[in-house]
């Protein structure tokens, strides 16, 4: 009897998610499904990606950790570097080729793997040296080869073709291939979608363990820290998904804070409202919560009005996606149902259809309401061909203007910030300026901001809600009590000055 042979996994533990191989291989049928039904591809076509490549830091020999370009990955899940794929559209055939290094690297880099060894570890028909590549795909005859070549709507970036000696021989073709490989990726299968849902429950938990650990008095780097440990303890999550963002008071004003010019650096005072944008990547797929709180447990009158504006839209939008619905409508419903709350609360005056008309909304929520998320966390897709961007601020912004579709995962992050720069252009602004309460926008000037994001996927009537925090007011202070109650997190002490 022939005993059964243990499929291929990605795995970092017991207490890990495992993930089959097979989800590749599901990946690369469906493209090749798509590209069959393709007039543009020939019979005989092969798909050429080249993966990411070894790189140092500058000129040093500084080696940062390694990810895998996100194309490449859909297809392959390849974790090393220098490797090229290839795969025959009729029939299905995956290869991959792999660096042929020097035998002098076992030293430094453990046992070389073999192709063998890469054919298990990856599921694929065949394995071979890149030094053998020019000749196997000689070996196959193909019609064309389909190489990767397109632009990324978010980065404006295009993503890089596969080269190689001896490419000239053959006949190649950088146009098809790229719209229909980006489509399959907007379209999570169940395997991914397990991927995501395991990736976005570890990644609530370690908000949770931050909102319980968080202490005034702490470093916002120090908060980041509980989160990234509590992560890649716990579950493997070796990367963040993007910069964490961990803003504390006025902070909580810019967007994108924790870059490189302000890194999570500011103390946390008694008082703030702590805005905390923190996703973490397990085998490349990304999650991306943001969860907004009090520094000390208990929300004042403002922050909770703030707060509960933003939570308002966050799920009113929830409750409204479903397929056929546009994004674009749902900003707009998440933006309506914003200033319908800061009307409430006296912040503005007037009717909400003419500030709509002006786009005032865009002066508190000057982003789009959410995006595209998988292998990439502003996952490709976007403004495929013949989808238009829209124009006005804020909605400009908008990374995607589709019409949902089941399957597809997305963000909904809804926030209100107050900015000066945007207050006092609105304030200049005659069209925008007689809706504002400038008495009442005054108290707000250093608030910093609130956002709630949680990621989402568009089901058959509806939507799965994949993010697992507290939301509500009570629930935020009910756990944040809890934390306190577990134990004060003690802070590290003072260095000493240097004599």
């Amino acid at each position: 009897m022939a005993s059964a042979r243990a499929q291929p996994t990605f795995c970092r533990g017991n207490h890990t998610l495992s993930i089959p191989m097979e989800l590749f291989r599901e990946n690369r049928k469906r493209l090749c499904e798509r590209l069959r039904s393709n007039k543009q591809v020939p019979d005989g076509a092969v798909v050429l990606l080249q993966g990411g490549e070894y790189t140092t830091r500058y000129c040093s020999d500084n080696e940062p950790l390694f990810r895998q370009e996100s194309y490449f990955h859909w297809m392959f899940g390849v974790e090393e570097p220098d490797f090229y794929g290839a795969l025959d559209v009729k029939t299905g055939k995956a290869i991959l080729f792999a660096p042929k290094l020097p035998d002098s690297y076992a030293v430094w880099m453990g046992r070389l793997l073999s192709p063998d060894d890469f054919k298990m570890c990856y599921g694929v028909d065949e394995v071979y040296f890149t030094t053998d590549m020019a000749e196997k795909l000689r070996e196959m005859k193909p019609a064309v080869l389909l190489t990767l070549h397109g632009l990324n709507t978010d980065s404006k970036n295009y993503s890089r073709e596969a080269a190689f000696d001896g490419i000239a021989d053959f006949k190649v073709d950088n146009k098809v291939l790229h719209p229909e490989i980006t489509e399959c990726r907007v379209f999570k299968s169940d395997y991914e979608l397990d991927v995501l849902r395991y990736v976005n429950r570890i990644s609530s938990e370690a908000h949770k363990e931050v909102m319980r650990g968080v202490r005034p008095g702490m470093y916002e780097y120090q908060a980041e820290s509980i989160f990234q440990h509590y992560v890649y303890f716990n579950g493997g999550l070796r990367n963040m998904s993007y910069t964490c963002i961990c803003a504390s008071g006025d902070k909580g004003s810019v967007l994108h804070y924790g870059h490189s010019g302000a890194p999570n650096a500011k103390v946390i005072n008694n008082g703030d409202m702590c805005l905390f944008d923190l996703g973490g990547e397990y085998y490349c797929y990304a999650s991306d919560i943001t969860c907004s709180f009090p520094a000390n447990g208990k929300f004042t009158p403002e922050q909770r009005t703030i707060y509960e504006a933003v939570l308002s839209a966050n799920r009113t939008v929830m409750r409204a996606v479903k397929p056929g619905v546009s994004w674009v409508e749902m900003h707009q419903l998440a933006e309506r149902t914003l200033l319908e709350k800061l009307k409430q609360m006296g912040v503005l005056q007037g009717e909400v259809d003419d500030m709509m008309k002006v786009r005032l909304g865009a002066v508190f929520m000057p982003h789009g309401l959410g995006h595209f998320m998988g292998i990439d966390t502003h996952d490709v897709g976007g403004y495929p061909e013949g989808v238009e961007r829209p124009t006005g601020a804020g909605i400009s912004s908008l990374r995607t203007a589709r019409v949902l579709e089941e399957r597809m995962v997305l963000t909904i992050e809804p926030g209100c910030y107050f900015v000066d720069a945007l207050l006092d252009a609105a304030l200049r602004d005659e069209n925008q300026a007689k809706f504002l309460v400038q008495e009442e926008i005054r108290k707000y000037r250093s608030f910093g901001g609130v956002r709630i994001e949680d990621d989402i996927v568009v089901t058959q009537d509806g939507m799965e809600l994949l993010t697992c925090v507290p939301r509500t007011v009570e629930e935020i202070e009910a756990h944040m009590e809890q934390g306190k109650q577990s134990g004060q997190r003690p802070l590290p002490q003072e260095s000493q000055k240097p004599v």
